[in-house]
């Protein structure tokens, strides 16, 4: 009989391999990853798998080794850095009766300028997140096609420049790797030497799940408070796993879930739509209840770090405007229009504060402690 396993002392020690290793830029990232490479060997249990990301502004950020460090403890790993999406298809609908965890290095070839060419996968790494959600394709040749289900739920973890496209970071831990400073020191990796350190640990991990698998199935871990929605589906397995390792992990997840939520809200700054209701709200419209379409263009494309002066080589104009805030309501759920202002004896075109506010209430981050002056009144003849 096999004896039971401290799942505590097994993360430690999975988090000490790690640390050999890695460099991750808090001590919330290294708990996170740990809780994913072990609710890896748990997959079956969940209704969900969140996406592993290690991401970094410029190369040499430690992003690839992170990811080979993972690659030694997950079950049957895939790396699939230039794998077509049919291959990926048929390999999570099993290899030999084996679901692979698929391993992404340089995701930002797939999601960068070439994007278009890879719209397969990127659906695949979307569907995969949750259970039952297969994709459908048509198999065989010519007029001999049938419609297959392939089953895409998998472990994904992926390592990359740049940020992910929304649909897939908001179904993400995302850990913003940077380069080592002079002072942080690893241990050089060796992969003859030190791999079978982390299969060891890969095999442990697995008899581990096998025991608490009981424990882990169709459980309903507790929330950090404030924590909803998409982070609650991402950050639910993990919480779980660590409930069900104990020990000072159950806290841990819960603090690490705290800090990397709050980075991932820190750091988003939602679709363009967003924030373009959000400049509106806390840049433009201060203290104003309306104001010309006209002075509208010219405040947000005068505003530095926005992206309104420049989107794809020409600034926001009065009709890509109008176009992006008709997607949006009314408080009575008509689109966003704009209006005749009366200004300095002419009537202009604009918008009114109260025909945005309930776009701003539902879809915008609350606004900031201490707000802002308004600008400077300006007058427009026709």
């Amino acid at each position: 009989m096999t004896p039971t396993i401290d799942g505590a002392a097994l993360l430690d020690e999975v988090e000490a391999f790690h640390r050999r290793f890695n460099v991750f830029p808090s001590e919330a990232a290294y708990v996170a990853v740990v809780l994913w490479d072990a609710h890896a060997h748990l997959l079956d249990c969940f209704e969900s798998t969140p996406r592993l990301a290690f991401l970094s502004p410029e190369p040499g950020s430690g992003k690839s080794r992170a990811l080979e460090i993972v690659e030694t403890l997950v079950p049957n790993p895939m790396a699939a850095v230039d794998a077509s999406a049919a291959a990926l298809f048929r390999a999570v609908a099993g290899v030999d009766g084996k679901r692979p965890t698929i391993l992404f290095d340089e995701i930002d070839t797939i999601f960068g300028p070439k994007a278009g060419e890879n719209e397969q996968l990127r659906g695949f790494i979307n569907a995969g997140h949750r259970r039952n959600r297969p994709m459908f394709r048509c198999v065989g040749d010519g007029a001999n096609q049938t419609v297959q289900a392939f089953h895409s739920y998998a472990a994904v973890a992926v390592a990359g420049l740049g940020y992910l496209p929304d649909t897939i970071r908001d179904r993400s831990v995302n850990i913003r790797m940077r380069r080592r400073a002079r002072n942080e020191k690893i241990e050089p990796y060796r992969t003859r030497v030190h791999e079978k350190e982390g299969f060891a640990l890969r095999d442990r991990l697995a008899t581990w799940a096998e025991q608490v698998t009981e424990r882990v199935m169709n459980v309903w871990p507790a929330m950090p408070e404030g924590v909803t929605d998409r982070p609650a589906d991402v950050w639910e397995p993990l919480l779980a796993v660590a409930d069900a390792a104990g020990g000072d992990w159950p806290d841990r997840a819960r603090e690490a879930c705290v800090v990397l939520v709050a980075a991932s809200k820190a750091n988003d700054k939602g679709s363009l739509g967003v924030r373009l209701l959000t400049d509106l709200r806390d840049h433009v419209m201060v203290g104003i209840d309306r104001l010309p379409t006209v002075a509208i263009l010219d405040r947000l494309n005068a505003m530095d770090d926005a992206p309104w002066a420049d989107l794809h080589g020409k600034p926001l104009d009065n009709r890509r405007l109008s176009r992006m805030l008709a997607e949006y309501m009314t408080a009575d759920n008509e689109p966003i229009t704009s209006r005749n202002i009366k200004t300095a004896g002419s009537v202009l075109k604009g918008y009114y504060a109260a025909d945005l506010s309930d776009a701003w209430a539902r879809y915008c981050p609350p606004p900031p402690e201490s707000p802002l002056l308004p600008l400077p009144s300006i007058e427009y003849a026709t």
